[in-house]
């Protein structure tokens, strides 16, 4: 039995409404809230929450001596076209020229690393 359900994952960040709606673009959803803490409700999935985090410091990625502390992963139907649109949204590559992995990474405009993956 378990001894909690998973209620929200939260990013930190500079300014939460604004990553709040890079991912409504890339995921959907409604943006709700403003200040320190805003939420990104997501139709039929979960729900993720951005808080603003003063002296925010991006992971590194790849880095062995500074820790990613996590990544999402996004699951696409064709590669190449989400990436085009996550880069037109700010998005930057961190590791996406080997076009034969079903999966490719990326950073959100905070810096935080995702995956692109169609699995």
């Amino acid at each position: 039995m378990a001894i909690a359900e998973l209620g929200v994952v939260v990013l930190d960040c500079p300014d939460p409404r604004a990553l709040a709606g890079f991912y409504a673009r890339v995921l959907g959803g409604s943006v709700e809230g403003e200040g320190d803490w805003v939420d990104l409700k997501v139709s039929g999935g979960q729900s993720l929450a951005f808080q603003a985090a003063p002296g925010f410091v991006p992971p590194k990625w790849p880095a062995p001596d500074h820790s990613q502390q996590f990544h999402l992963d996004l699951t696409v139907e064709d590669l190449d076209a989400a990436e085009k649109e996550i880069l037109a949204l700010g998005a930057r590559p961190l590791d996406a020229e080997d076009r034969s992995r079903s999966f490719r990474v990326y950073a959100d405009p905070a810096g935080h690393p995702f995956c692109l993956c169609a699995c």
